[in-house]
């Protein structure tokens, strides 16, 4: 079986690489392939940033450009301990960093509860330090908010969702929920990545669960 990455145990503090204090001079695209916006903002007045690991990043991302109501959205990296990280130290598992999706949206159009069905049904949030056939910490599942509000709403769906995926036969949620410290772009080249190569690789896709906005039940 083809596995990507290997490495299933976050780094300490004193075992993070090093990185660097400026950001990394790499190309991101001034827009969004697939939306038109802009991809490092500014962004309209009232619209408002969430931040999903899923997986592998490139399949996550189209999952939410695709709902109405989101501005942008970027392949990054967050999470972890390294500062401004490349993709290739993130691959080997001593930044600390998950692969994650930074979604711009308008609350007014699609509520952060709706995102957060996205989440919950197109992946497995009990893998622990893996998705599927990607093993490592970079693929982990995560929840980092940007608002108190957030942080209490993705918990609330997270106590909510457990029991279905429970009565589904899943095991515990391993999903990790905390406040972002700071998202780093990933480069050029994953940004909406299947948007340019629509063969390419992705292992996000529904899991067969259904979680209601707001409270999910096992009788859902």
């Amino acid at each position: 079986m083809f596995l990507r990455g290997k490495n299933a145990t976050l780094p300490g503090p004193g075992e993070a690489l090093a990185g660097r204090s400026t950001e990394l001079p790499v190309p991101v695209p001034e827009w969004h392939e697939a939306l038109g916006t802009p991809l490092r903002g500014p962004w309209p007045a009232g619209t408002e940033i969430a931040v999903f690991g899923m997986g592998c990043f490139w399949g996550a991302e189209r999952l939410f450009w695709k709902l109405d109501g989101v501005h942008s959205t970027a392949a990054g990296y967050a999470g972890g301990l390294t500062p401004n990280p490349t993709y290739q130290e993130v691959c080997t598992g001593r930044t600390g960093h998950a692969e994650v999706v930074q979604v711009v949206f308008d609350p007014t159009t699609v509520s952060y509860q709706q995102l957060l069905k996205v989440f919950w049904e197109n992946h497995d949030p009990t893998q622990g330090m893996r998705q599927g056939n990607d093993v490592g910490t970079q693929y982990r599942s995560a929840i980092y908010a940007t608002t108190d509000g957030q942080l209490t709403t993705a918990q609330a769906s997270r106590d909510a969702f457990a029991p279905v995926a429970t009565a589904a036969g899943y095991g515990e949620i391993t999903t990790e929920i905390g406040k972002l410290d700071r998202f780093y772009y990933a480069e050029d080249y994953h940004q909406q990545y299947l948007e340019k190569n629509p063969g390419g690789y992705c292992n996000i896709g529904p899991n067969g669960l259904s979680c209601p906005v707001g409270i999910a039940s096992t009788s859902d």
